[in-house]
């Protein structure tokens, strides 16, 4: 499909699809010859994942690391904005029902307390955690907490230099291929790392990890002070891992 019948079909401006390929987001190949862009149903499926992304609030850059990821899923992305739709959903409805409330307090035909008046509010709601929580488990985030939490500080310390040694020498290859033996040689030893004080992680919380990595904007903004790109980098170096180990 040209970038014409795709906007007629989505509703998307194609000022916003031609953006899209600018930015790297989506773009579709080339016709020879005439240069015009033509969009096969595999870039369809990843606009509507974009856009289902979009709907969650995820900023493009997100959405773009998310998608370019090596241990993407769609099947399983699909699962998870569902999942996090349903949520919203429900955090909608209740809105609702307290600006309901609201209008009947205002009219006089209830009376509502201080607090009631702000039941409707969730500023302490993490998406993240919690569904990382449901996929791998409470015990590897519960033994993480414990073990820093019995610490002393010159041992925390101590540990806060192991792991941003791994960081910096983790940062000094992510130019490169992730694939690379240097690069799997560094990404075993954050692995081993974090099994020896954090716990237990099985290939699959660790992989799971590193998708955390680029869609949390925290755990990316925190790693990335090491050197920009390293999130994304991690991350595909985590994935590889797994995989190349199971």
């Amino acid at each position: 499909m040209k970038v014409k019948e795709v906007a007629k079909l989505t509703g998307i401006s194609i000022r916003t699809l031609h953006h899209y390929d600018d930015i790297g987001l989506l773009s579709p190949k080339r016709k020879n010859g005439s240069g015009y862009r033509e969009y096969s149903d595999g870039d369809l499926e990843t606009l509507q994942q974009i856009l289902f992304f979009k709907e969650l609030g995820f900023p493009l850059k997100k959405i773009k690391d998310v998608l370019n990821s090596p241990s993407f899923d769609r099947r399983e992305a699909l699962k998870l904005q569902k999942k996090m739709l349903l949520e919203k959903r429900a955090r909608l409805d209740r809105m609702i029902g307290l600006i309901d409330q609201t209008i009947q307090h205002a009219e006089g035909e209830i009376q509502m307390t201080n607090k009631e008046k702000f039941e409707g509010f969730d500023f302490s709601h993490n998406p993240y955690e919690q569904e990382a929580r449901e996929r791998w488990g409470d015990q590897a985030f519960d033994q993480s907490n414990a073990k820093l939490a019995g610490m002393s500080e010159d041992q925390q310390k101590a540990l806060g230099v192991e792991m941003n040694g791994i960081y910096r020498t983790l940062a000094d290859l992510r130019h490169g291929s992730s694939a690379s033996e240097e690069s799997q040689s560094a990404i075993k030893a954050w692995y081993d790392f974090l099994n020896t004080h954090f716990g237990t992680y099985s290939l699959d919380a660790f992989k799971g990890l590193g998708q955390m990595y680029v869609a949390d904007e925290r755990f990316t903004k925190n790693i990335d002070r090491f050197g920009e790109g390293l999130a994304q980098f991690m991350s595909e170096a985590m994935a590889i891992f797994a995989d190349q180990n199971k």
